[in-house]
C-alpha cells in the first residue's frame, strides 16, 4: 500500500496533469495584511511587500546581485568539512538532509562568501542562507566565514555580513558549538588589521549566531521588523511565566532599546552601507588645534578667571 500511495498515484497524478495550471507560487500572500502580491512586482520591490512594507525572506544570490555594483562579484570558494562527522539521526539521516537542502536550493551549504564593490568601494561579504536548513550553523558555515574573514584581511577590506539564522546546527552538536568562539576570534583578527565588521541582521537572527559574530560587528544594522534575540519569544514566556511586550525582539523594540544602531529598510541598504564603508575607509582628518603662542601680544590682554585676579591681589609683593 505505502508504494502505491507513495510511487504509483504521484506518477498517475503528474501524467493527468495539465501542463497549463497555474503555479501555486505566482501569488505570494503578506503575513501581516493578507494582501497578495503578484510574484514579479515582490521581485522588482526587492521583495517587500509594496503596501504594508513587510520585507519578505529575500534569496541570498539575488541579494548580493542588488548589492554589488552592476550585480558583478566574485564568488569566494570556502572551506570543505566532514558532511556528517558525528554520523547523526533522528527521524532522518544526517546526510539526506543536507542532500535534499542542497537539491532545494542548489548551494553546498547556508553560507555564501563574495567579494566585489559598493559604490567602487571594495568589500568583502559574508551571507546567510535561511533557506539551507534555517540557515544553521554547522563546521561548514564557520569556515565560510573565518574565511570570509581571512580574505577581508588579506585584501584589507570591509567585511559586511548579512545574518539570517536560526541558532547552531543541532545535527553537529558540540562541534556546531564550535562555531562559536571560532568565528569570534576572527571577528577579532578583523579589529586587529583595522577593519571594519558591519553586521546587517534580517528575520530571523537568533540563537547561536546571536550568541557570537552576529552581535560583534562595529555597526549593527537591521532590516525593518527582524526577530532578533537568542531564545524565541515563546521559550521566553514559558520560562518567565509572564506575557512580553508588543514587538518583543524585533528590530524597532531592539532600536528603542539601545541594541542596535539603526533600521533600515532593504531599498536604503545599498547606499547605506556604501556610506559607513566610505566613513569607515576614508575618514575625514579634522584640522589639529593650534598651540598657544606665548609671544602673541594678544595672550597679554587674556580675560583673567575673578578668583584668580583676587588672588593675585591678596599676595605679597
Amino acid at each position: 500500500m505505502n508504494w502505491i500511495d507513495n510511487v504509483v498515484r504521484p506518477k498517475i497524478r503528474t501524467l493527468f496533469s495539465s501542463s497549463s495550471q497555474t503555479p501555486d507560487n505566482l501569488w505570494i500572500k503578506c503575513p501581516e495584511t493578507g494582501e497578495m502580491v503578484f510574484h514579479r512586482d515582490l521581485e522588482n520591490n526587492d521583495w517587500v511587500v509594496p503596501n504594508s512594507g513587510h520585507h519578505m525572506r529575500m534569496p541570498v544570490r539575488k541579494r548580493l546581485e542588488r548589492l554589488f555594483d552592476e550585480s558583478q562579484f566574485e564568488l569566494i570558494e570556502t572551506p570543505d568539512v566532514a558532511p556528517d562527522p558525528l554520523k547523526f539521526r533522528d527521524e532522518r539521516k544526517y546526510t539526506d538532509r543536507i542532500r535534499d537542502a542542497r537539491a532545494k536550493t542548489n548551494e553546498t551549504d547556508a553560507f555564501l562568501v563574495a567579494a566585489g564593490t559598493i559604490h567602487a568601494q571594495p568589500v568583502v561579504v559574508a551571507a546567510q542562507n535561511f533557506a539551507f536548513m534555517g540557515g544553521s550553523l554547522g563546521m561548514a558555515a564557520g569556515e565560510a566565514f573565518i574565511k570570509a574573514a581571512e580574505v577581508a584581511v588579506e585584501r584589507h577590506r570591509p567585511l559586511i555580513l548579512f545574518a539570517a539564522s536560526g541558532g547552531a546546527r543541532m545535527q553537529e552538536g558540540i562541534l556546531s558549538l564550535m562555531q562559536l568562539p571560532r568565528t569570534t576570534v576572527a571577528v577579532q583578527r578583523l579589529k586587529e588589521a583595522g577593519l571594519p565588521y558591519i553586521v546587517v541582521l534580517t528575520n530571523p537572527t537568533t540563537g547561536g549566531v546571536t550568541a557570537s559574530y552576529a552581535m560583534l560587528g562595529d555597526v549593527h544594522i537591521a532590516e525593518p521588523g527582524a526577530l532578533i534575540g537568542f531564545a524565541g519569544p515563546r521559550v521566553i514566556e514559558q520560562t518567565i511565566r509572564e506575557k512580553l511586550p508588543d514587538g518583543f525582539q524585533r528590530s524597532e523594540y531592539l532600536l528603542e532599546h539601545g541594541m542596535l544602531d539603526m533600521v533600515v529598510t532593504r531599498q536604503e541598504m545599498r547606499d547605506t552601507l556604501a556610506r559607513l564603508v566610505d566613513l569607515f575607509m576614508n575618514p575625514v582628518a579634522l584640522p589639529a588645534l593650534a598651540a598657544p603662542d606665548d609671544t602673541d601680544p594678544a595672550a597679554d590682554n587674556a580675560i583673567v578667571p575673578a578668583s584668580d585676579s583676587a588672588n593675585s591681589e591678596t599676595q605679597p609683593a
